[in-house]
């Protein structure tokens, strides 16, 4: 799994006002949760965020707070609702001999069978949470879309085969799937009433033949 360091500073006030305060000279306040572990605030500058999470990619986070050092994940983050600024985020302390949860890029690779037919590839999910120890997380999830028909689709079970050290917390849940495009949708309902059509002609004229016969 891909890592990325942080440097932080410990935080000795909280509350609303102290992280009014830190946010103005552009300082990001933080907390950590942790198994068996106190909660940890600290706060950093914006800047060392951005790779964290304007990324498709996942990182497990090599942080130092003062002079302490540990691995932790992004659990989630608060941004302003007008300004997009990065309000507070909050970290997980990861154990190196426990599972934890954590989410996995996906990317497709190959041309499906159903895209040459005409469909469109729809990716349903651009990353899986799943749950395994640190050693097993891979940096992405490689899914072959190859043999993917018009109509078929890849289910986070089908990936499970491959990754057997993961254990994905949504198996049914669609990843990929082939569609039929809206034009070739119209264009095929254009023939179907066009067929119709013609059927209706026909049958008009062989009434008409039928009647004329009678006179």
């Amino acid at each position: 799994m891909k890592t990325i360091e942080i440097t932080a500073t410990g935080r000795k006030e909280l509350g609303k006002k102290a992280a009014k305060q830190l946010r103005k000279n552009d300082q990001v306040p933080c907390v950590m949760y942790g198994q068996g572990s106190e909660n940890m605030h600290f706060h950093a500058h914006k800047n060392a965020f951005r790779k964290l999470i304007y990324t498709p990619n996942s990182y497990i986070i090599d942080l130092t707070i003062d002079d302490i050092k540990c691995q932790a994940i992004m659990q989630s983050v608060d941004f302003h609702p007008v300004t997009d600024e990065i309000l507070h985020i909050d970290f997980y302390k990861i154990d190196n001999t426990k599972p934890f949860k954590m989410e996995i890029p996906v990317r497709t690779v190959g041309l499906a069978e159903g895209v040459k037919a005409g469909g469109v590839l729809r990716v349903a999910r651009r990353k899986l949470l799943a749950k395994a120890i640190i050693e097993n997380f891979p940096d992405e999830l490689v899914l072959d879309v190859t043999d993917l028909k018009i109509g078929n689709a890849i289910r986070v079970n089908d990936i499970n085969k491959e990754y057997k050290d993961l254990e994905f917390l949504d198996p049914q849940s669609i990843v990929a799937t082939v569609e039929v495009t809206r034009l070739a949708k119209s264009e095929a309902g254009l023939e179907e009433d066009l067929e119709d059509e013609e059927a209706e002609e026909g049958a008009e004229g062989e009434a008409t033949g039928t009647e004329e016969t009678k006179e």
